[in-house]
């Protein structure tokens, strides 16, 4: 057991990944340079340039490579540096790495995970602090998971590798060196699909994944001087939603608030709160609030506080499910 920083994890469980044989990593400086966020330091001169590969500038390429690797029978890992940057790939991941199953009748698996770093909160440029994994959730074919700690990305790594099917896997940017914790140092596995009670009260629930659950656990404290219980769910995987631990939590409390970094108007928080009104309508004390960033363009960084969702914000809404 070791003392691992979020960075650090996912490090770790690339170099476990990385004694597979049939494993390969593909993304710009990944190897020459460890990546843009030195998440894969020290993986080329470890396993060598041909297992840690360097690509050209190109999107489209570096997925549409890994698909075929993958098709091929290998397990291929490729990284986009941003998700502002993903988009010019987006054509390959809808059109041929989630529908291959399908379109082949199962006669061809893409056993690939593509890692991308998302998320504001670190005075980045346009196109690089999106948090648009909707557009990945909506898709029919992907897995889509998002750790919120070190634990929980190490073992959710390994099970996007080993999944048979493609994994979108959404690093939270700004939590890669904020929060550390203990983390084993053989190899395990948390299961893709399933949600974490991360704390439980008996008075309002908050729902969140990814970076937003630094500041939910932090509302979770909040709240407690405020003589307010809160349950806290870390949803950890977003397609597919374990929508029995999400059910049963709003269930509990009678009130929920649902939180996320992605824009308002389509975004996750809308579907939860339907899948809540649809299985636990009669269940609840208050309109489900939800807490969000805006409808528009990530601000660059003297505007960015505006934008990403608070503890203060949070704390806000919950109070007011209480007032009815």
């Amino acid at each position: 057991m070791s003392e691992r920083n979020l960075a650090q994890a996912v490090n770790h469980a690339l170099d476990l990944a990385l004694a597979d044989p049939d494993v390969v990593l593909l993304g710009e400086d990944v190897g020459s340079t460890g990546g843009v966020f030195r998440i894969s330091d020290g993986l080329q001169q470890r396993h060598g340039v041909d297992k840690v590969i360097d690509t050209p500038v190109a999107e489209s390429g570096i997925i549409g490579a890994a698909f075929g690797m993958a098709v091929a029978g290998m397990k291929p890992i490729a990284e986009i540096q941003f998700m502002g940057f993903s988009y010019p790939a987006y054509d390959q991941v809808v059109s041929h790495v989630s529908r291959i199953r399908n379109r082949s009748r199962h006669r061809f698996t893409c056993p690939m995970v593509i890692r991308i770093p998302y998320g504001a909160g670190i005075g980045a440029a346009e196109h690089h602090s999106e948090s648009a994994e909707i557009i990945y959730a909506h898709t029919p074919g992907l897995k889509v998971v998002v750790p919120s700690n070190p634990y929980d990305a190490k073992g959710l790594f390994l099970a996007a590798v080993a999944d048979p099917d493609p994994v979108i896997f959404l690093e939270p940017i700004r939590l890669y060196r904020a929060v550390k914790g203990e983390v084993p140092d053989e190899a395990y596995q948390v299961p893709l699909g399933v949600a974490d009670i991360v704390a439980d009260g008996d008075d309002v629930t908050l729902i969140g994944y990814g970076a937003m659950m630094r500041e939910i656990r932090r509302s979770v404290g909040v709240l407690a001087e405020h003589g307010v219980g809160a349950t806290a769910v870390d949803l950890r995987t977003i397609s597919p939603l374990d929508i029995e631990t999400i059910v049963e939590a709003a269930r509990h409390t009678g009130r929920a608030v649902v939180v996320h970094e992605a824009p308002r108007t389509g975004g996750l928080a809308g579907e939860i709160i339907a899948l809540i009104q649809e299985h636990a309508l009669y269940d609840l004390q208050a309109p489900i609030a939800r807490v969000t960033g805006w409808d528009t363009v990530v601000p660059l960084r003297r505007a960015e506080h505006h934008y990403v969702p608070t503890v203060d914000r949070i704390v806000a809404a919950a109070l007011k499910t209480l007032e009815a």
